[in-house]
């Protein structure tokens, strides 16, 4: 008879498998990884992810959802540490760097992921909109400032991009993460600069 499991049990044990997961998924590719290949690299038996999980895509969808929340958090902590609207700004482009080059796997699993069948949860819709909120909150505090104009939906998309095409550049070897980050710095600038003038 399985022992009863505590939230905390459950909470542990699909955090460690989410980890596998997101390791398996970027190295090998979604439609590789099976359920009993993910319960080996745990050591446990090909029957106890579905303790936790339904399917695979239960899992594909744990994973993102982890990660979007990550990298939330981390452009949160950033545009909450700093001053003036600028400074956020290029804070939270930075932020978004350093989460690529330090989490290259989720990052992965995050924006060039093409294998999903199946519809986002609204947990992963959530933690989709806080990440892309706080990088239009950052936009709308220059247009207040009255540093750039325009739509801040937009102009976050243009900010987006530009520290997206950075990121890929560090991420593909092409540039150093101190020089995405200078760039980066440079871009924003010039962004804002402009705008203003």
């Amino acid at each position: 008879m399985p022992r009863i499991l505590s939230e905390t049990d459950v909470a542990d044990f699909r955090a460690r498998l989410c980890a596998a997961a997101e390791d398996q998924f970027a190295e090998h590719g979604i439609e590789a990884v099976t359920m009993r290949q993910l319960a080996a690299a745990l050591g446990v038996s090909p029957m106890t992810p579905y303790r936790y999980f339904r399917d695979k895509d239960e899992i594909i969808d744990a994973v993102r959802t982890s990660a979007y929340d990550r990298f939330a958090d981390a452009l949160e902590a950033a545009f909450e540490a700093h001053g003036n609207s600028a400074e956020k700004s290029i804070a939270v482009g930075e932020a978004y760097l350093d989460f690529a080059v330090n989490n290259p796997r989720a990052y992965a699993l995050m924006f060039d992921l093409k294998d999903v069948k199946a519809p986002p949860s609204e947990g992963l819709l959530a933690a989709g909109r806080r990440a892309r909120d706080c990088q239009v909150r950052h936009v709308q505090g220059l247009i207040d400032a009255g540093l750039i104009t325009g739509d801040a939906e937009d102009q976050g998309h243009i900010f987006w991009a530009s520290v997206y095409g950075f990121a890929g550049l560090v991420l593909m070897g092409q540039i150093s993460p101190e020089e995405g980050r200078r760039l980066h710095r440079l871009a924003s600038r010039s962004m804002i600069t402009h705008a203003a003038s």
